[in-house]
């Protein structure tokens, strides 16, 4: 596995920049689309994103380095360089839902429709950036003896970032599938969190490279706090809507 796709003189690109760019690029364009669809100005799809995604970006790594805390303090140069990796999904989704709330409000557009629309692309998006986990020689589990299994340092593991990147693709292709049946708005996005959130917290217990708090799987309790926070929400959204 070489991190390094190409260079440009003395810079290197790695592939973990380019898949990421790659999941972001193809899930704004479905979201585009899908905006336009439904009626909705795709130009605020856009703007969002202008927003979230370096949102995004800066939480997913803020996360990271505080969780990480004793090996990056008293050097900046460490905390902000992430071509190696670094980034935690649940940092960035948690800043881009915060500014993404606050740009919708402000902008005078409907929060769950909104996330309704955006909710396959995120899914789509983290399918193939975890595919730079594998280019970086990260995100993997312990030693199996399973065909599946990878190598990495002699040893034979799980590809435990090949299982978290079918299953977002099989969440996205289920939420394509889904949406024509949806009963209110939030659903999809409620169903993306929940149902990404179940399988997070089982393929965590698989890695070798967790986030850890006070002895806990730092994934695993944010998994469970948000399939917590999905349900009420889910039963709330639909009692508000069969009330109308």
């Amino acid at each position: 596995m070489n991190p390094i796709a190409f260079r440009i003189f003395s810079i290197e690109v790695r592939w973990y920049g380019i898949l990421i760019s790659l999941g972001m690029i193809l899930g704004l364009y479905i979201a585009y689309k899908e905006s336009k669809r439904q009626g909705y100005n795709p130009d605020d799809i856009v703007d969002l994103a202008l927003w979230c995604i370096p949102a995004a970006l800066i939480g997913a790594r803020a996360y990271y380095v505080a969780f990480q805390w004793e090996y990056y303090k008293g050097n900046i140069l460490k905390m902000i360089n992430t071509r190696e990796g670094g980034l935690a999904i649940h940092g960035g989704l948690i800043a881009a839902v915060i500014v993404g709330y606050f740009f919708v409000k402000k902008k005078k557009i409907p929060f769950w429709k909104t996330a309704d629309i955006v909710a396959p692309s995120i899914a789509l998006g983290q399918a193939i950036g975890r595919w730079g986990n594998y280019m970086n020689g990260e995100a993997h589990g312990g030693p199996t003896n399973l065909p599946w299994g990878i190598m990495v340092e002699g040893i034979k593991v799980h590809p435990t970032f090949l299982y978290e990147s079918l299953w977002d693709f099989g969440i996205f292709l289920f939420l394509i599938y889904y949406k024509k049946n949806k009963r209110f708005d939030g659903e999809l996005f409620i169903l993306y969190a929940v149902i990404y959130s179940v399988g997070r917290f089982w393929i965590e217990g698989l890695r070798t490279d967790s986030l850890m708090f006070v002895g806990i799987r730092v994934a695993q309790l944010v998994s469970l706090l948000v399939v917590c926070i999905g349900l009420f929400l889910f039963y709330k959204l639909r009692k508000e809507r069969d009330q109308l």
